[in-house]
């Protein structure tokens, strides 16, 4: 009866772990309380074409990830699937801080040419989150 009281607890417990993880790092960019973040602007920035210096190719954060965030995407590059974006099918996405860093890090200088801003970040965080 324990085991099954716990299964329970921990079923109820675990759709919300992605959620407490995305509003932690939404906090974390927002430090001094001044900003004001957007789902909105998020989503202008998530849809926004740029062109690469690299290989003068048009980018934008759809064309690894899917435009539908329920389903998987593909690296542009390498062709590896990328996961879900949306917390819905993917409760796993948002849960670990260092990784978002890193693919904020990783993706904004890839996509937009620049390590993205505390603002943008939130912004695009904030329009993640309705997935």
């Amino acid at each position: 009866m324990k085991i099954k009281m716990w299964a329970v607890a921990l079923c109820l417990l675990f759709p919300f772990a992605g959620q407490a993880g995305i509003n932690d790092m939404i906090q974390n960019y927002n430090p001094g309380g001044k900003l004001t973040f957007s789902a909105d602007r998020g989503k202008e920035l998530w849809t926004k074409k740029t062109v690469s210096s690299e290989d003068g190719k048009e980018r934008e954060c759809t064309t690894c990830h899917n435009k539908d965030m329920t389903k998987s995407g593909k690296h542009a590059k390498s062709g590896k699937v990328i996961d879900p974006m949306a917390m819905t099918v993917n409760k796993d996405r948002f849960n670990d801080p260092k990784k978002i860093e890193k693919w904020f890090t990783r993706n904004c200088k890839w996509t937009y040419g620049q390590e993205c801003t505390n603002q943008e970040k939130g912004d695009l965080l904030t329009y993640l989150s309705s997935f």
